[in-house]
């Protein structure tokens, strides 16, 4: 059941993988809207403008676009690891070493998107917005939500596939979720 080529583990993969490819996008509209910027801060002199609310729309985009890959990071687990004592360890140890680290994510990604639903509650409810554009702070607040939604997803799912791996004894493929 929790193997990356079930039907729920395809689903997964697929739903993170998705998500990071939308972070992506935002991120390549990011960089493109920051060129168009800040030629029109060095040609002011004919005539061209900055983009009005770019740092706010910069801001909002970073935010969405963390979120959008933390859960590939976590599923493919490309987090910083450091194994300086673990190495010598066997493969058992090592697989229960990872179902406690990745209790530890669940609980983590958990609190995190626990905060951040109050927090957007509270945007809607007082109607905040950006300075210039007058962006409603509770939609980037959502876009973050989701992204820490499918975080939780993603760290229970892989939190049972370390698990069945851990219980088996067998070794966990080194690139778990990435060959899907």
């Amino acid at each position: 059941m929790f193997r990356d080529e079930s039907a729920l583990g395809r689903l997964v993969v697929g739903l993170a993988r998705a998500l990071a490819i939308a972070g992506g996008l935002v991120l390549m509209a990011m960089v493109a809207m920051i060129v168009v910027s800040i030629i029109g801060r060095a040609l002011l002199f004919i005539g061209l403008r900055p983009i009005t609310g770019d740092y706010e729309l910069v801001s909002i985009g970073m935010g969405f676009a963390i979120f959008a890959f933390m859960p590939w990071a976590h599923l493919t687990r490309s987090h910083a690891l450091v194994s300086l004592v673990t190495d010598s360890f066997g493969v058992r140890i090592n697989s229960w070493i990872l179902v406690i680290t990745d209790i530890m994510m669940l609980v983590a990604s958990a609190f995190i998107a626990w905060r951040l639903y109050f927090g957007m509650m509270d945007k809607f409810a007082y109607r905040e917005t950006t300075l210039l554009l007058r962006f409603p702070l509770s939609w980037a607040y959502a876009l973050a939500f989701v992204g820490a939604v499918v975080l939780v997803v993603v760290a229970l799912y892989v939190l049972g596939r370390s698990l069945s791996y851990a219980l088996s004894g067998e070794a966990e493929p080194k690139q778990a979720g990435a060959e899907v």
